[in-house]
């Protein structure tokens, strides 16, 4: 918002610098944007008074102008149809920068002869000056501009341009900032008059209001103004509205603008002969209305959309803008002025769905007091009575359904001074609230009652009351200390440290981590599972989805895995390694659903070299199983691997994970249909893993097992057993006796010489002691003793 200085100066005193008072300002939560200034570029332009027309001799339309200057007089040829005899008029130089009437271009005045007389200077217009587009007349000033004086100094102003927060609508009006500057400077502010002489007419019988819908208008002012002759406002006004951006239209029009800018309270005005049986109905919009807004839009509204009707059909859109129908023109000679207050959410609303955003709608969302209707029509009505010779009928229509108490709040010193650090004098806390326009009494020993300001709607708890106290005394005025008191202890979190451990563990492994949406498709879905869990489990569905993609939460993370794997090989060649950690949302009946948090990762493409270059040979089981086990390991956890079937793998290459005999997880090579579902055509291995399973085993004491310093014998057995036997059956048997430090199984072979039906499996033994160096007779001992137990329990044969 824009605020000229010179308007703020009409209801507050400013002591301070331009740019201690910005500073001010900034540091009291209302920010400066930006300084701007007016009038220095008007070099060789000053005020001037005319003191002679008198006709040109060649031209009838053209006259001689004679100017006084302060002490110099000049005579110019001008041809503005306004200019007369004891006017205070711009004169430029020759030399001057003036904006070229005609191409809209910057241009330097030169002395001219026109029709044959010399013109050495100019009497300006307000296009010439760069004020508006106005250039059929000149640029008539008050009659108090002090003659021969730079216009610069007269006319150029100092302009804050403000960045209001949302909560304080209060401060999107010129008289509101004045608040704020004598709070911070110890002024005092000098509130505009509003009152007038009610020389019509009463209102009351000639006019009706009906609020219909209550919730979205709490209050509706309405008051009428006859006589009324539009034209253009005064100077004056002109040019406080130019300083704060707004151009002038009419005399009414311009007062509805400057009462909306000095106050806060935005206004509109309607011609009362067009308004149908004299009768204003507050309502939302019928299905299918449709209205034609003052800017010449044909605006569809919805049934959201609140209007103001009258007996026949819409005539405004509530907050928004008015409709072309009931305009004010040239031909009005009764204005009903309109103040009212509506339901901020609404007029956002509305003002999206319309796609029309205005003054009075970037107020009236924010918030406005319903007290503030009052303050506003009765300053405008005031303002049309002297500027546009209206009569105003006696009383005003006040329709207030929404009426609320005055805000009261009791404030403990004790609160005061755990929020702000210090113990603030009464005095001064009684004071600082009494400039901001708060009523404030001590009720002893120990409380303040502060009577809230009906402008400051966001002001509703003690705490809001201490943020006024620490803007106005100033924030860098508080005291500075160090924390005190105990730091509180850290609370475990032990779901959310082990998916921060796992995702450390994996990314040292070499994988990478993805992050999906928690949001699916019901077709990814049913890629991954089977349709009879779909059908007794479904999904939870989004109500309000984004897109069809996102529109359930996914109950597995494989369909997201999968999908971003099929992304990557289309730009990256080479092993593939991808893991995610998050959360699967299992559904349950007539619960919100049961949040799991989760691991998987999936492995594919060739198995790189010692130098990170693709072999050619492809990744297998193994590689995922081994990224598990590296997992696993660095928790310290031992797994046992075991057959299983699942929906998305391939059987017969398909493990669950067991910890301490619990299914915790699985692994096993992509069904070759679902890596196909998901545009993949090469092998794919994939893991998951439960880690809410995982977390009651993780961080439980490990048993210490002391290091030999004794010399570990390693030899190979190869024996053939059936081929339901497993590798982990027969590893367990070895490592079970108390000589063997390790069994690791490094061949599977199937192959003749052996027997159909059977498998050789090949382990590196590694026997150790503790106590001295084993001997070789020790070693066969041991290992005719593994021969009989797997003989015995597996029927094993020892590979010859």
């Amino acid at each position: 918002m824009k605020v000229p200085l010179k308007w703020l100066r009409e209801y507050v005193d400013i002591s301070l610098s331009t740019s201690e008072l910005a500073r001010r300002l900034t540091m009291a939560g209302t920010e400066v944007d930006a300084i701007l200034t007016t009038g220095r570029d008007w070099e060789k332009i000053s005020v001037a008074e005319v003191v002679d027309v008198s006709p040109h001799p060649t031209a009838d339309r053209l006259r001689l102008t004679t100017v006084d200057l302060g002490g110099e007089q000049m005579t110019v040829v001008c041809g503005a149809p306004n200019v007369a005899a004891g006017q205070k008029v711009a004169f430029a130089r020759v030399g001057a920068e003036l904006i070229d009437g005609h191409s809209g271009e910057p241009a330097i005045l030169k002395a001219a002869k026109i029709r044959g007389v010399e013109s050495a200077g100019m009497v300006c217009s307000e296009k010439e000056l760069g004020l508006s587009d106005s250039h059929e007349s000149i640029l008539v000033l008050p009659e108090d501009a002090p003659v021969g004086t730079p216009l610069g100094e007269y006319l150029g102003d100092t302009i804050f341009d403000l960045d209001i927060t949302p909560n304080r609508p209060d401060c999107m009006s010129v008289l509101g900032i004045a608040r704020e500057v004598a709070a911070l400077s110890g002024g005092s502010v000098r509130e505009p008059p509003g009152d007038y002489e009610e020389q019509g007419r009463p209102i009351k019988g000639r006019l009706s209001v009906e609020i219909v819908d209550r919730d979205l208008c709490p209050r509706y002012c309405a008051a009428l103004i006859e006589g009324v002759q539009i034209g253009p406002s005064p100077p004056w006004m002109q040019e406080c509205l130019l300083a704060a951006g707004v151009r002038p239209i009419s005399n009414v029009v311009d007062i509805t603008n400057y009462v909306m800018l000095e106050v806060g309270q935005p206004l509109h005005a309607f011609d009362f002969s067009l308004i149908s049986d004299r009768k204003i109905v507050v309502r939302r919009a019928r299905p299918g209305e449709v209205l034609m807004t003052l800017d010449g839009t044909e605006r569809p509204l919805n049934n959201d959309a609140l209007v103001i009707a009258d007996a026949k059909e819409a005539v405004a859109v509530a907050g928004l803008m008015g409709g072309a129908a009931s305009e004010v023109t040239e031909k009005t000679t009764a204005i009903l002025l309109e103040a009212a207050n509506f339901n901020p959410a609404n007029i956002r609303r509305t003002s999206t769905t319309l796609k029309l955003r205005t003054d009075a709608s970037a107020r009236f969302e924010k918030g406005l007091s319903p007290e503030l209707a009052m303050v506003g029509i009765r300053r405008a009505v005031r303002l049309m009575v002297e500027l546009a010779g209206g009569r105003a009928a006696e009383g005003i229509i006040d329709v207030y359904p929404g009426k609320k108490r005055i805000t009261r709040i009791t404030v403990t010193q004790e609160r005061l001074r755990r929020i702000l650090g210090l113990q603030l004098p009464t005095l001064q806390v009684r004071q600082t609230l009494t400039s901001l326009g708060f009523g404030c009494r001590w009720v002893p020993p120990d409380r303040y009652v502060v009577r809230v300001p009906y402008w400051r709607t966001d002001v509703s708890i003690p705490d809001d009351v201490a943020e006024e106290l620490a803007r106005i005394i100033g924030y860098d005025e508080l005291p500075i200390t160090t924390l005190r008191g105990a730091i509180p202890p850290a609370q475990p979190q032990p779901s959310r440290e082990l998916r921060e451990r796992v995702k450390d563990i994996l990314a040292a492994a070499g994988m990478q981590e993805v992050i999906a949406y928690s949001l699916t498709n019901l077709e990814s879905l049913t890629k991954v599972l089977p349709p009879e869990e779909l059908r007794e489990r479904p999904p939870l569905r989004v109500a309000n989805p984004m897109s069809q993609q996102q529109e359930y939460l996914r109950t597995t993370l494989r369909a997201s895995l999968l999908g971003t794997l099929s992304s990557n090989l289309r730009h990256r060649q080479g092993r593939i390694a991808l893991f995610e950690v998050a959360r699967a949302y299992l559904p349950r009946p007539d619960e919100l659903p049961q949040e799991m948090e989760s691991l998987a990762g999936v492995v594919t493409g060739d198995r790189p070299d010692r130098w990170g270059q693709p072999t050619g040979e492809p990744v297998a089981l193994y590689d995922a199983k081994a990224y598990l086990e590296f997992l696993f390991d660095r928790l310290g956890l031992t797994v046992t691997y075991h057959d299983g079937e699942e929906f998305t793998l391939v059987p017969g290459r398909t493990a669950e994970v067991r910890l301490d005999d619990q299914r915790v997880g699985l692994v096993g090579q992509v069904h070759p249909r679902v890596a196909a579902a998901f545009d993949i055509e090469q092998d794919v291995y994939l893991f998951e893993v439960n880690l809410e399973a995982v977390v009651p085993q993780v961080g439980k004491p490990r048993l210490y097992q002391p290091l030999s310093r004794f010399p570990a014998v390693e030899e190979d057995i190869a024996i053939v057993v059936d081929e339901g036997v497993t590798a982990a059956q027969v590893q367990a048997i070895i490592e079970a006796f108390p000589l063997v430090q390790r069994a690791v199984l490094f061949d599977v072979y199937t192959e003749a010489p052996v027997p159909k039906g059977k498998k050789s499996l090949a382990y590196s033994v590694a026997y150790q002691s503790l106590e001295h160096t084993l001997s070789e007779a020790e070693v066969n001992r041991e290992r005719r003793r593994i021969l009989d137990r797997l003989k015995g329990q597996v029927g094993a044969v020892l590979r010859s």
